[in-house]
């Protein structure tokens, strides 16, 4: 065995003196040997592919890769800048958790493609049940929510995408604004003027007292 591995060994030196001469130089550093230095060669392939030498740290797992990849991971694909989406490549070669999560998330995008209230169902279903086997925490909070709400969002299906919520919301907005800018009321029909008059957008009058 002893002489089979040296037999192997002398063959990786060979190898590496006629193709590789980036691993002969890398072996001018202490404890590098013929074997780590031609792995590190060919994993990186392409060394011009790297702007900066600390970027290959990270490519190889020993820097924290997700440093500056916020907008890349929150930004709809279509919106990344050229320099964004080289970042994201070489994030989704990673296995982490963070990875996994924005490709659970990009992919329920297509949930708002469906048509039909049952395929949609369907996809929404599938998707709920990855995410939960998934053994991310926030994923899987996410995944219950959406499955708890299963039937009204089913409803923007059944309504054919024509009735949505968002009217409401920015009533609902405006009520608040409102109320918060008018430090409460006294009454509820003080409210309910207030209401009246942003929500319906009444005519107000120039001023609220005259003096003679």
């Amino acid at each position: 065995m002893t002489a089979r591995i040296r037999t192997y060994y002398a063959g990786v030196s060979r190898m590496i003196k006629q193709k590789y001469p980036e691993a002969d130089c890398l072996q001018q550093v202490g404890g590098i040997g013929p074997i780590t230095s031609l792995t590190y060669v060919l994993t990186l392939e392409k060394p011009e592919r790297f702007a900066k030498s600390r970027d290959v740290g990270c490519y190889l797992g020993l820097a924290p890769i997700l440093t500056h990849s916020r907008w890349c991971l929150l930004k709809r694909p279509e919106n990344l800048t050229a320099k964004q989406e080289i970042k994201l490549s070489d994030l989704l070669r990673c296995n982490l958790k963070a990875i996994r999560s924005y490709l659970l998330k990009e992919d329920f995008q297509f949930f708002w493609d469906y048509a039909s209230p049952h395929w949609a169902g369907v996809f929404l279903d599938r998707c709920c049940r990855r995410a939960i086997k998934s053994r991310i925490k926030p994923m899987q909070k996410v995944a219950r929510m959406l499955g708890s709400h299963r039937e009204l969002l089913l409803n923007w299906f059944r309504a054919r995408k024509v009735i949505s919520s968002d009217v409401i919301e920015g009533f609902n907005n405006k009520l608040k604004l409102n109320t918060r800018k008018s430090y409460g009321f006294r009454t509820f029909r003080a409210a309910e003027v207030m209401l009246y008059h942003t929500l319906g957008d009444l005519p107000e009058p120039e001023c609220t007292h005259k003096f003679c």
